[in-house]
């Protein structure tokens, strides 16, 4: 259930929603260890988190399933987004858009792209081949963190796929994480370390039901 002031809907990624989020991004993974090991220049992190997000998202278009949540002045202070089953990889095109706003996003610390390929290809290698939904981006507002905003993002995404009898499967870099996902049924299957001295990267699994 939703917060009294936060009202769930579908989110079209068209232009105004994908800055909305990446906005949104920026704030929410702000202090995500990962992006703070790739720039721990605060300036430079903002904005690279809030490329990097849109750039990601813009890409999946019609292959994405998005929700926001929305506070009673309308503003964006959540969203779930969902990558579809059967759409895993993104044609070559796609692929190239995307590598393309990551390069934007971590240019300007050069380092920070040796360090990203590592991640991703770490986190390529082992994605399931199989059928299933990806949770590519769930973002609350940090002034909104443990108020059930998440929870009301994903509760009815998690009961829709059920019905449909297919696996779901995400990321993260914050091992604070892991036992929100378990509430829902999530399991780890991977501890990754792509980087020497770099934060460890968890792979989640939620089993079809």
């Amino acid at each position: 259930m939703a917060p009294d002031d936060v009202a769930i809907g579908p989110l079209a990624l068209d232009r105004h929603a994908l800055d909305e989020v990446g906005v949104l991004g920026a704030r929410g993974f702000f202090d995500d260890p990962f992006f703070m090991h790739l720039s721990a220049d605060a300036r430079l992190r903002a904005r690279g988190l809030a490329i990097f997000v849109r750039s990601h998202l813009a890409v999946l278009g019609d292959r994405a399933v998005a929700a926001g949540a929305r506070d009673e002045a309308g503003i964006l202070v959540g969203a779930s987004v969902w990558q579809r089953p059967g759409t895993y990889p993104l044609p070559p095109l796609a692929q190239a858009r995307e590598l393309v706003g990551s390069f934007r996003a971590l240019v300007p610390r050069p380092p920070a792209l040796r360090t990203g390929l590592r991640y991703v290809t770490a986190m390529e290698r082992v994605r399931p081949r199989d059928e299933h939904w990806y949770l590519a981006l769930l973002v609350t507002d940090p002034m909104r963190w443990r108020r059930g905003v998440g929870t009301a993002l994903l509760e009815p995404a998690l009961a829709s796929i059920d019905t449909e009898g297919l696996p779901c499967y995400l990321e993260t870099q914050k091992e604070a994480n892991l036992a929100f996902y378990r509430r829902f049924g999530f399991a780890l299957t991977e501890r990754l370390e792509p980087t020497p001295g770099g934060p460890p990267l968890f792979t989640l699994t939620r089993p079809a039901r």
